[in-house]
């Protein structure tokens, strides 16, 4: 494709600006729904959830966020009692995490209001056109997958 082509797509921005509509939406219905976290705090409940006792460090790379940001939302889940830091018996000073059963409750509340965001996300799209959607999605971000340095 040549960079006129490329410049009128304006592939990054219009991405960005879907993620950032996305974002909105979901602290909306959150707000809306008078959830005591937030969909970033469920975003890492969930690969929580889903990746028992990883390392933060993993967890940051799972969700694509960087170590502060993680440390942040990690110590607010943790004093929610919603996850818990067990200490690794093979390595000093380094913890794994858990979601606590509070926190699957939390996570469970949360679920089907992600769904409805999803669901209305797609309103009018066909099965189709999202199957072509998520193969485009996967091209680029195995390009960029390769391009970046994500440290773990």
């Amino acid at each position: 494709m040549n960079k006129e082509k490329l410049l009128q797509l304006k592939i990054g921005l219009v991405l960005a600006g879907l993620g950032n509509l996305s974002k909105i939406f979901a602290v909306q219905t959150f707000a809306a729904k008078n959830f005591k976290i937030t969909p970033e705090q469920f975003t890492v409940l969930a690969m929580l959830y889903e990746n028992h006792g990883v390392y933060q460090r993993q967890l940051s790379a799972l969700t694509l966020k960087d170590r502060p940001n993680i440390s942040r939302i990690v110590s607010i889940l943790e004093k929610m009692g919603y996850i818990e830091r067990v200490e690794d018996v093979n390595v000093r000073k380094v913890h794994k995490l858990y979601v606590t059963e509070e926190g699957k409750k939390v996570y469970d509340e949360a679920l089907p209001v992600i769904l409805s965001i999803w669901e209305e996300t797609i309103e009018g799209i066909s099965e189709e056109d999202l199957e072509k959607f998520h193969q485009v999605h996967l091209k680029l971000r195995k390009n960029l997958l390769s391009k970046v340095n994500i440290q773990i």
